[in-house]
This record gives structure tokens, sequence and C-alpha cells, in this order.
């Protein structure tokens, strides 16, 4: 009975014991599961940061940079060109008719003074007859009044050497007036035979031009008219308004014609030379030198009229017609090249994005020169260190971060974020 009762007891005392265990295990089990709780909640925390912080470095743009560069060889400047000859003269009708033959065609070579054409004159013909007939009754006349002052001045002196009271001296005095009547009608005919005589002069200057001929060597590159044309004194001559027959030009040296831009005005020297490139001779260049400029800038055009002179002894350069003239212009130090990618339009015009030192981009607005195809040539707003971004991406913006293409990432927090992505 004492045993029973003995174990009993035992019982009763382990209970309170087992419950303090049992709260002590839950206790520590939702410990346990705050702990992993809150492990689990830091460690999402941290993820978020680094996927933002990963984010945040793959939104930053790679770009490719260049440094601007200068054509140490020299610039070529190309330009269109005029070509003419060396003289080139209209050849005009000096007097009116009609034609009543020609001699050369297109292409002729002619010599000065050669005939080209000639023209029949009945006008011309006719007042030549009336005025030497005019010429040669002023002269017979003059031939008169030389007797007639012969007379006259013979009888005076005879009546002048009288004896005194022979003749009356009003005698003397009438004798006198008759002599210098007659000399003064002598002078008179002496005049219109100078008149005559110069009209006859003038007319037979006109006869000598019924025929056309050229005025100096070269060839013959046009003819505008035709045997039995109504032929009328051109030019403005005796009021005439006739049309060119021919024109006549010297070919042996050629003159070429450029207009200069403004802007390279300076770069072009008497002296320098250049090669003119035509259309019909792919395989052939030319040499020229440039003789004289207009020393003036044309205010419609804002060129400079250029001349330059060219040989032409077997005659391929013909007059009037085009050709590109490359000049070889030195190079300017200050005038730097980009290509055309680089370029950024915006709504403040032209400007290349510049990377900084700390990799920020700055917008810089440039000022081009010429458009050389894939590179433009910059005149101010650039220097020789400036990293130029090659093909920014339209969104880039002044103060933007890029990484350049090529370059370790900066830091060891972008390593790990670089990490982390793969």
């Amino acid at each position: 009975m004492s045993e029973h009762h003995d174990q009993r007891s035992e019982e009763v005392s382990a209970l309170p014991c087992s419950r303090r265990t049992l709260r002590f295990l839950g206790v520590a089990a939702a410990a346990v599961a705050l702990a992993v709780a809150a492990a689990g909640i830091l460690s999402r925390s941290e993820d978020a940061k680094a996927v933002a912080k990963w984010t945040q470095a793959a939104a930053i743009p790679t770009v490719s940079t260049l440094h601007p560069k200068q054509d140490m060889a020299g610039q070529e400047l190309v330009l269109p060109g005029d070509v003419e000859a060396w003289y080139s003269a209209p050849v005009y009708a000096r007097v009116s008719g009609y034609l009543k033959a020609w001699y050369f065609d297109y292409g002729a070579r002619v010599t000065k003074g050669q005939v080209l054409a000639e023209i029949e004159t009945p006008d011309l013909d006719a007042q030549l007859s009336a005025a030497k007939a005019k010429l040669k009754s002023a002269q017979a006349l003059v031939k008169v009044r030389e007797s007639e002052l012969h007379f006259a001045d013979t009888t005076f002196a005879r009546w002048r050497d009288a004896p005194k009271g022979v003749v009356s001296a009003q005698e003397q005095q009438a004798k006198q007036a008759d002599y210098e009547s007659a000399v003064a009608r002598l002078n008179a005919g002496r005049a219109d035979v100078a008149v005559a005589q110069a009209e006859v002069d003038r007319l037979q200057a006109l006869e000598s031009f019924k025929r056309v001929t050229a005025p100096f060597d070269g060839i013959v590159t046009a003819r505008k008219t035709d045997i039995g044309a109504l032929i009328n004194a051109g030019s403005g001559i005796g009021g005439g308004s006739g049309p060119e027959l021919f024109r006549v030009a010297d070919v042996h040296k050629m003159r070429v014609y450029v207009k200069v831009p403004q802007r390279m005005a300076n770069a072009v020297q008497v002296g320098m030379k250049a090669e003119l490139h035509l259309p019909q001779y792919l395989d052939k260049v030319f040499a020229a030198v440039v003789a004289t400029t207009s020393s003036a800038i044309n205010a419609n055009s804002r060129t400079l009229l250029v001349e330059m002179h060219a040989e032409n002894a077997d005659g391929l350069l013909q007059p009037g017609a085009f050709a590109q003239v490359h000049f070889s212009v030195p190079s300017d130090s200050n005038v730097l090249r980009i290509p055309t990618g680089a370029l950024v339009f915006r709504q403040h015009g032209l400007e290349v994005a510049v990377v900084g030192p700390d990799n920020k981009i700055e917008l810089k607005r440039v000022t081009l020169g010429r458009n050389l195809g894939a590179d433009v040539e910059v005149l101010h707003g650039l220097s020789r260190s400036d990293r130029v971004v090659d093909s920014p991406p339209d969104a880039l913006a002044s103060g933007d971060v890029v990484r350049i293409a090529g370059e370790p990432a900066a830091g060891k927090e972008e390593a790990e974020l670089e990490r982390q992505r793969n």
C-alpha cells in the first residue's frame, strides 16, 4: 500500500517539470521561426537592393569614343569651272548688203586677215561712184578757180605797178578786190575737194569691209549666215543692229574661271597649281595655274572669281566646256574632322556629344565646314583631346553618365553587380 502511494507521489511531482519543458521548447521554436523569418526578410531586402543596383548599372549606356583628327596631308578643294578661249570675238558685218559667199565653216582653222566671207553692196557701190564724180567735179572747179586767180593776180599787179596818174586809186582798189575774191573762191573750191575726197576715202574704207576677215589666228566656232542672206551692219556701228556672222576663238591657250567660296578665298593664291578633270576625258588630267583673281567678293554669290591659264597645244580643251577644278589646299591646324555619324541634330543646332573626365556627357555646339562624305570638317567647337561619342543614342543628354566601350567597370561595386548579373 505504501509502495503504491510513493509511485503516485512521484508521478504528481513530474507533471510541472514536463510543462515547463514544453513551454521552453515552444518559446525556442518561436524564436527560431522569428529568426528564420527575419533572415528571409533581410535576404530579400538585400536581394532587392542588389537588383536595384544592378538595374541602375545596367541602365548606364555603353558608348564608343574617338578623337577628332586633322588631315596632315592637306585638303583637296574641288570646284566647278568654266573653260573659255584665250580670245573669242564675234565677227559682224561693217556694211549692209547680200552675202555673196562664205569660205570657212565650223571648226575651220583660220589665220589673221584671212577672208571668211564676201558681201555684195550695190548701195555702197553707187554711193562711192557718186562721191568720186563729185570729187572730180570739185577738182575741175578748183582748176578753173586757179586760172581765175592767176588772171586776177596779174591784172592787179599791172594796175598796182602802173605809174601815178595812169590809173585811178579806185580802179586799183577794184582790181585788188577781184584778186582777193579769186583767192577766196579758190580756197572754197579746195575745201570742197577735201570734203569730197574725205567722202570717197570713207566709202572706199567701207568697200574694204565687203570682205569679212578673221581678227586673229584661231578656229571658227560659229557661222550664223548663208549665201544670199540680207546683211545689216551690226554691233551698233552706224546704228546697225545686225547679228554676228561668225565667231572666231584663239584656243592655243585657255582661260578657266572658277568661283571660290568666300570661306576658302584666302587659300587660293596666284601661282597655285590645279588639275582639270573633264567629263569627256576620263583618263586625262590637264594642268592649270592661277593667273589672277578679281580681288573682290561677289555680293550675290559670296564667291571670289579666279582666272586660271591652261596650255592647249593639242586642242583638247574646248571653249564653253565644264571642268572640275581640283586645288590642293594646305591643311589648317584649326580644322578637325569627325565622322558624320557623330553629329547630333537638336533644337539648338548641330552638336557633338563629348565624354568628360567623370564619364558624364557634355553636348557641344559646333560649326561645320565642308561635307567630305563619311567625315565632316569642324571649324569651331572641338579640340583634338576631346572624347567624341561615335553614333550617340538619340536619348543621350548633357549630364548623363556613360560607360566607355572596352574600358573595365569602375569600382568593386560595379564588378560585384556584374558578377551577380552573370
